[in-house]
């Protein structure tokens, strides 16, 4: 049948299973948005306040569900806005198709009204970009878009459109069955050796130590890395982007590992024989000093993706897959292993440093906990960056793969609420709280009215200390104090702010004020927020200094004695 570009767009977008989309259309994408009008009851489409709104709504719903997130944008600023969403996403290998429509064909190259080379523009952050001139070409671009974003290891793909091919006509013949599965990433001869081989590393560890990232979350093998941990009787630390894919409540869990890990995960990796490195890729926040990091261990290194292998961190053994598979090939291969007297080293850390925080004063660590223990553990926490982004890793504990959603490699600010929105829409079963500082918030806090627009229940947090408090802590500790641009004292009401969005808003000051707003804003069917205003030197610890080795975390007793 012969149809028009835009409606081969939105063909292709039922067929790989999409009926979500995040946008916000423009003069060069109005032929599919017009196309969009008569696929409304199969293709939902949510208008944010900003396409950088739309990226993060896109990527929160992929990180949520699994799907592949889509989002819409038309050419030169309205492209140029969803960068900083792609980038997020390819940083933290999100799978996110994201469609642009440039200026016609005979207007490319010519400097022409909203014209910007988007595919050139975002070559280094995506997995690849395409920039469609031939109507006749389009369907199957997109069909590869949809499969490179999401199969191995997974990121973000552009698909630039010019405007005439939206408009011109080819034959299009639906395809069925065409929606990117997983592809098996097992190997021949040569990784069944590296299986066997490191079974036998792992047969021959005294002191074995389990770190898993982001990759085990994404090929959806919690179950195969609790079986491996519980065989090997082995301690688990987990990354930022690692949260949930190993359950937070497990006796053999650590904390994280990190600049701001636990200093049992940090001190038992640096004492540990062996490292078994899970979907995880040592960047710099995980490892410090590489050169110092686990200096007593082998390493075994586990990833989908070549590139990683020995690039921060040299290993002794590299098995390239996909998570879920080389768990299942080990957990056949290693038989059950007895480590109760490494077990109790640990165990003796995890006593000896716990995270803890000031009990007598409202502070975002006892927030956490209070909203862990009203939803029982089963929210799904997105946050924006800083201070509150740590404490919402450290205090809340995740049981369950996708229900931490922050921007991790990246680390971009004002990410959370639009990832909220989205995480809300591809979850509408669970309850979603994004955690953001005030610094964090004024970024986007206009995508309330996207929430609001449509009744999109999510509560934010504001952690409100007055001041970028990541940025003040090290200025603090590092910089004498001098607080350069850090302070935010204005005459910003954020309550007023929410209110003037449509959204139902409180501001707490004490812990039973604090308690009081949780438990009503979780009992609202709307859009609320509540400003928490917590002292301005609160500080995250513990902490490793930017380069130091993790082995010298340091809390604030640390300090203390240091003072003395």
């Amino acid at each position: 049948m012969q149809l028009t570009g835009a409606r081969i767009v939105l063909e292709v977008l039922k067929e790989q299973g999409v009926d979500t989309v995040f946008g916000y259309p423009g003069g060069t994408i109005l032929n599919i948005y017009d196309a969009l009008y008569d696929y409304k009851d199969e293709i939902t489409h949510y208008l944010t306040s900003h396409e950088q709104g739309a990226a993060h709504a896109a990527d929160g719903y992929a990180r949520a569900t699994g799907k592949v997130g889509v989002c819409f944008a038309t050419s030169g600023p309205g492209a140029t806005n969803l960068v900083t969403g792609i980038a997020t996403a390819y940083m933290d290998s999100v799978p996110l198709v994201a469609i642009t429509a440039n200026v016609a064909l005979p207007a490319l190259g010519k400097d022409s009204f909203q014209e910007v080379d988007i595919a050139g523009v975002t070559m280094p952050i995506t997995k690849h970009g395409f920039i469609v001139k031939d109507v006749n070409r389009l369907a199957d671009t997109l069909r590869r878009a949809f499969k490179i974003a999401s199969t191995g290891r997974p990121g973000p793909v552009l698909v630039d459109i010019t405007k005439d091919v939206t408009a011109n006509r080819a034959e299009f013949t639906p395809l069925k069955d065409q929606k990117a599965g997983a592809v098996s990433t097992k190997g021949t001869g040569q990784w069944e050796k590296e299986i066997e081989k490191a079974a036998e590393l792992i047969s021959g560890s005294k002191k074995p130590f389990i770190y898993t990232g982001g990759g085990t979350v994404i090929s959806g093998a919690s179950a195969e890395l609790s079986v491996f941990a519980h065989k090997l009787m082995a301690p688990v630390c987990d990354t930022l982007m690692g949260k949930g894919g190993f359950d937070n409540t497990d006796p053999l869990y650590t904390g994280m590992i990190g600049m701001h890990g636990t200093k049992a995960s940090n001190f038992g990796v640096s004492q540990c024989d062996l490292l078994i490195a899970i979907g995880a890729r040592f960047s710099d926040r995980v490892v410090g000093n590489a050169k110092k990091f686990a200096r007593g261990a082998k390493v075994i290194h586990i990833d989908i993706d070549p590139a990683e292998i020995n690039k921060n961190v040299k290993c002794d053994l590299s098995i390239i897959g996909d998570v879920k598979e080389v768990l299942s090939a080990l957990n056949e291969r290693i038989t059950q292993a007895d480590h109760s007297e490494w077990l109790s080293v640990i165990e003796e850390l995890k006593n000896r440093f716990p995270l803890d925080y000031d009990r007598n004063k409202l502070t975002c660590p006892y927030v956490i906990e209070k909203l862990y223990s009203l939803t029982e553990g089963n929210a799904i926490i997105t946050t924006d960056v800083g201070q509150h982004q740590m404490w919402a890793a450290q205090f809340y504990k995740y049981k369950e793969p996708r229900t931490f959603i922050s921007s991790g490699g990246l680390g971009t600010m004002g990410y959370g609420l639009g990832a909220a929105i989205g995480a809300k829409v591809g979850r509408p079963d669970k309850t979603v709280v994004n955690i953001g500082g005030d610094g964090c918030f004024r970024m986007n806090m206009n995508e309330l009215a996207t929430a609001s627009r449509y009744n999109i229940p999510v509560i934010q947090i504001i952690v409100n200390n007055s001041v970028l408090g990541m940025v003040r802590q090290w200025q603090t500790l590092f910089y004498n104090k001098r607080y350069s641009n850090t302070i935010l004292e204005d005459k910003v009401d954020y309550v007023k702010v929410s209110e003037g969005l449509g959204c139902s808003a409180r501001r707490v000051t004490t812990r039973e004020e604090a308690d009081e707003a949780l438990k009503w804003a979780l009992y609202q069917n709307s859009p609320v927020v509540i400003e928490c205003v917590i002292d301005e030197d609160d500080k995250v610890f513990p902490m490793v200094p930017a380069g130091a080795p993790i082995s010298e975390a340091f809390d604030a007793a640390d300090m203390e004695e240091r003072a003395k």
